[in-house]
C-alpha cells in the first residue's frame, strides 16, 4: 500500500477534479457498496483511495485481484476528497462506462420479446431523482435510458449513489436532442408516451405490450405544449385528495412496474 499525507498531492487534486465532473472520461465512486458494484460490473479502476480507519480487510483482499495499488490517506486528508459528510473511507476512480444510442439499439434487439421499453428523461435536473430512476429501470429490465441535453449527469457522485450500480450496467444515451429521439423512436418502432398531469388517459389504460418510449419532462415544468404535440400518447397517474403530482422518481416507478406487470 502507498500512503499520502498531503491534501495537495497531485493524485488527490486529480481525484477531486473527477469528483467535481471536470474530467469527462473518469467517474468518482465512493462507498463500500458502490465499490462492490464496480467489481461486479467489471469497470476499469484507475485509482483506489482508502482512509486509515477503513477496516474491511476482506474487501481489501479482493482488491489484490485488480492489480491496482491501494493508497492510504489520513482521515483529515480523506475528508478533503470525500463527496459525503460521513464517508465510509473508500473511493474508486474508474473509467466512465460507454454510453451511446447504439448500446440501446443493441439492447432493444436482445430485449425484443421480453420488455422493449426505453425511458427518455428530458431536462431533468435532480441527480437524486435520476439515480433512483436508473435503479428502477434496471430493476424492471428496460432496454435503456436516454437523457437529453441540459439534464443532470448520470455519473455524478450523487446520481451514482442513488443508482446503486445501475448506471454501470444499464444502456444509456447521453446529451440527446429531444426531436432526434422522437424520430429515432419511430424508426425503431417504439410508440412514444409522455407523462403529463393534464392528460386524460390513465397509465392503467396504456397498451404496454407495444414497444414504447416512455417520456418524462423536467421536475418543474414537465413537457412543453410543442413537445407534447410530438408524442403519440400522453398519460396521467390518477390521484386523490387534491394531490397535484408525485415526485418524478416515484411516478416513474409506478408506471414502469405496471408496464412490467402486464408484459
Amino acid at each position: 500500500m502507498l500512503k499520502i499525507t498531503s491534501r495537495d498531492n497531485q493524485r488527490l487534486k486529480n481525484a477531486r477534479k473527477v469528483r467535481d465532473g471536470n474530467i469527462n472520461d473518469l467517474i468518482f465512486v465512493e462507498g463500500l457498496r458502490l465499490c462492490q458494484e464496480v467489481l461486479r460490473s467489471n469497470l476499469k479502476i484507475e485509482e483506489i483511495f482508502v482512509s486509515e480507519s477503513f477496516a474491511k480487510e476482506d474487501f481489501l483482499a479482493k482488491l489484490s485481484d485488480t492489480n491496482i495499488s491501494v493508497t492510504v490517506i489520513s482521515e483529515k486528508v480523506f475528508n478533503s476528497l470525500a463527496d459525503t459528510k460521513t464517508s465510509q473511507g473508500i473511493v474508486f476512480i474508474c473509467r466512465k462506462p460507454e454510453t451511446s444510442r447504439y448500446l440501446i439499439e443493441t439492447s432493444l434487439d436482445a430485449n425484443k420479446r421480453e420488455f422493449p421499453l426505453v425511458v427518455l428523461l428530458h431536462q431533468i435536473n435532480n441527480p437524486a431523482n435520476l439515480g433512483a430512476i436508473l435503479r428502477t429501470c434496471e430493476a424492471v429490465n428496460v432496454s435503456g435510458l436516454i437523457l437529453t441535453k441540459s439534464s443532470a449527469d448520470a455519473f455524478s457522485p450523487k446520481a451514482l449513489r442513488g443508482a446503486m450500480g445501475a448506471s454501470f450496467r444499464l444502456p444509456i444515451w447521453e446529451h440527446a436532442d429531444f426531436l432526434e429521439v422522437i424520430n429515432w423512436a419511430k424508426e425503431n418502432n417504439l410508440v412514444s408516451v409522455g407523462a403529463d398531469v393534464n392528460a386524460e388517459k390513465s397509465y392503467l389504460e396504456i397498451d404496454w405490450k407495444k414497444p414504447r418510449l416512455l417520456i418524462f419532462g423536467s421536475e418543474a415544468h414537465g413537457l412543453s405544449a410543442d413537445e407534447r404535440a410530438l408524442v403519440s400518447e400522453n398519460l396521467v397517474i390518477p390521484m386523490g385528495n387534491n394531490v397535484e403530482s408525485l415526485n418524478l422518481a416515484v411516478s416513474c416507478g409506478v408506471i414502469l412496474f405496471e408496464a412490467r406487470r402486464v408484459q
